[in-house]
């Protein structure tokens, strides 16, 4: 992972990273987050994986007509997260906002490693990105991910089972394969990136208790709306 300083442009934000298997509740914490953070009068840009207006599409069409290998979806993504970071990261970062990412480069290292990419090529891919101020890893089991997948009655799409890597012909049971591939690899990342774990088996209330928790030491001097105004 990339460790390069940002450029002397305007104060230093902050940069806060959700990550975790599919319903492993960190979009809610992530957003819950951000009106916490906004009603204590903090600047906050949030921003979401595979969102980039310059590749969504092509990687939208990719998957509907299953043409997706694990190397062109890994390079796809990282073309969508390159474009991302440098439209919608590093500026707000840059006047120092703070940076709410609903999954950033870690989700490429888990999943692309899942598909059987080498996890430093993958890595690499990434260099240019830099080390967050903290990533908080939310842990669920593998169960708990499919209970909570089929109880919000979304439909567990083709490329989110792992179907493409012939797991299963049965979609519940490839996708139960996948998340545990790519459990297996988040639970590798979390000691080597330093991920702040949290156990997302929890009521929501308490999983968000112990995510303030995690983010008021970064909050310490950090300016508001409020204090930038009166500077």
């Amino acid at each position: 992972m990339g460790d390069t300083p940002f450029p002397p442009v305007g104060p230093r934000g902050r940069l806060l990273v959700f990550e975790g298997l599919d319903g492993s509740g960190k979009s809610t914490q992530a957003r819950l987050l951000v009106k916490w953070l906004q009603a204590r009068g903090y600047r906050v840009f949030f921003t979401e994986w595979n969102s980039s207006d310059l590749v969504s599409a092509t990687i939208r069409r990719g998957k509907k007509k299953g043409l997706l290998t694990p190397t062109t979806f890994s390079l796809l993504h990282a073309t969508d997260f390159a474009d991302r970071f440098e439209r919608d990261i590093l500026p707000p970062l840059r006047a120092g906002y703070i940076v709410v990412c609903d999954r950033y480069i870690y989700t490429a290292f888990a999943r692309d490693a899942a598909r059987g990419c080498d996890p430093e090529w993958v890595r690499n891919l990434y260099g240019f990105a830099p080390t967050p101020d903290k990533t908080m890893y939310f842990r669920v089991s593998v169960e708990t991910s499919l209970k909570r997948k089929l109880a919000s009655r979304q439909k567990i799409s083709y490329y989110e089972a792992g179907m493409d890597l012939g797991l299963s012909n049965e979609v519940t049971d490839s996708y139960e394969r996948f998340q545990g591939r790519l459990k297996r690899e988040y639970d590798l990342l979390a000691p080597r990136d330093n991920f702040a774990i949290v156990d997302a088996d929890r009521k929501v209330e308490e999983v968000l208790a112990q995510v303030r928790k995690e983010i008021r030491p970064l909050l310490a001097d950090f300016p508001t709306m409020e204090d930038l105004v009166h500077a």
